[in-house]
């Protein structure tokens, strides 16, 4: 029974990360601010958070409250990609959160994070989650 849920499971996976790269950048970024909310982030998902990616966008997709007040924003990028992700991609983000005075960020990949990479973002003192 638990290898035939395994490998539905991974069947599943598969086929949602097919679909997903099939979409556009805008569905994509989107499906990650909808995917934070539903986690319980920002309230209702009419005003807790918004995709903002486009072209000179800073290198920020989305934004989300992290409470239903919206004390505090929690900056998101997402990357549909099959490489990688390396530490110039997360350095790139962190000056993105810089460049808009967040202290929170969120860098979601249907791809993985390298080694190196985890090492960095372990090391700096923003709070990141990869």
């Amino acid at each position: 029974m638990n290898e035939n849920y395994l490998i539905l499971k991974q069947s599943l996976q598969t086929e949602l990360l097919e679909k997903i790269m099939e979409c556009s950048p805008q569905f994509f970024e989107q499906l990650i601010v909808n995917l934070i909310v539903a986690m319980g982030y920002g309230g209702s998902i009419s005003d807790a958070g918004k995709a903002v990616g486009k072209s000179g966008d800073g290198g920020i997709d989305g934004i989300v409250k992290e409470d239903i007040l919206g004390l505090d924003k929690i900056y998101l990028q997402g990357k549909r990609w099959a490489n990688p992700v390396s530490r110039p991609d997360i350095q790139a983000f962190i000056g993105s959160l810089v460049g808009f005075k967040a202290n929170k960020g969120i860098f979601i990949t249907t791809s993985r994070f390298t080694k190196e990479e985890m090492e960095y973002s372990e090391s700096i003192d923003k709070s990141l989650i990869d």
